[in-house]
């Protein structure tokens, strides 16, 4: 004859097991909160999202796109020729402006026909499509300690360091480096800032 077990008998292996899940659960949860928070942290004090307003960036940058700047990097690293950065309108702070840096401290830089020259040597500006050079004649300037020429690569649509003067490092706070909008622009814009001084 046998005993019937006690409900709470039945499957012994049971009773462990539930409160282990709970702990685990408790754990992926937890895991996944500060997760969650890191990658908050890091959106919210390392890159910041900005709209593109206006062609003048065209065709890396297009009107209305959505992007991701970075902060903090030039806290640990040079602004070099090629970076499309953020930066205050000098002439008005309460606006930003995103252009490409062209001209570096201590550079003399000039524009002869839309060709762009530094330290006499011209510029291969291999990311501007012939029809977007305008044709103008700048200079030459020599680029103060400290600051920076920006400029457009749509040329022809673009207000710059031509019209408001080379840009002073305070005023440069992000570095262009992620486009996420429109979903056909998707991906790194880094890698389209490459551009050398070179004869030719």
């Amino acid at each position: 004859m046998f005993e019937t077990p006690h409900p709470g008998q039945l499957n012994p292996t049971d009773n462990g097991r539930i409160p282990q899940l709970r702990r685990e659960l408790r754990s992926w949860t937890r895991d996944l909160a500060v997760a969650l928070g890191l990658a908050l942290v890091i959106i919210i004090f390392l890159y910041q999202p900005v709209k593109v307003e206006g062609t003048s960036m065209a065709p890396l940058l297009s009107d209305q796109e959505r992007i991701f700047i970075n902060k903090f990097v030039y806290r640990f690293e040079p602004i070099e020729r090629g970076d499309v950065v953020v930066f205050w309108y000098p002439l008005d702070k309460s606006k930003s402006f995103i252009k490409r840096v062209i001209g570096l401290p201590g550079e003399t830089l000039e524009l002869r026909g839309g060709r762009l020259y530094v330290n006499g040597k011209e510029l291969n500006e291999i990311y501007i499509p012939p029809s977007y050079l305008d044709g103008s004649s700048y200079g030459p300037i020599t680029i103060p300690a400290e600051n920076y020429f920006v400029m457009g690569d749509h040329r022809d649509s673009s207000n710059d360091s031509r019209v408001f003067g080379p840009v002073g490092r305070p005023y440069i706070y992000g570095k262009a480096v992620f486009a996420y909008w429109p979903v056909d622009h998707f991906g790194s814009l880094t890698m389209s800032s490459t551009v050398n001084a070179a004869s030719r």
